[in-house]
């Protein structure tokens, strides 16, 4: 009985190095992986629609238009970047005057 205790007690250690050798495996195989990124749904829409466009291309049919909408400026907006940049030449010529 005390010769199958030992073997018992080596058993035990071995299935405790493996299961530590095991452990490190799998820690180290999670560290080269990069979190996972979602895409929005205008994001995906745009995807989808340029390959039914480059599917259409080649199949010959007529090809929609994938083209954004063009972002606008406010004309408040456009009035405070005109300030702002009066400004800054308006700077750059006083420096321009004391040298």
């Amino acid at each position: 009985m005390s010769n199958l205790d030992a073997v018992l007690v080596q058993l035990k250690q071995e299935h405790a190095a493996l299961g530590k050798a095991i452990a490190a495996l799998e820690g180290v195989s999670s560290y080269g992986t990069s979190p996972t990124r979602s895409l929005s749904a205008a994001a995906r829409a745009r995807i989808a629609a340029a390959q039914r466009a480059r599917w259409a291309k080649a199949k010959g049919q007529k090809v929609v238009s994938i083209a954004r909408k063009k972002r606008t400026t406010s004309s408040a907006a456009i009035a405070k970047i005109r300030a702002a940049q009066k400004k800054r030449w308006a700077k750059v010529r006083k420096q321009q005057k004391a040298v």
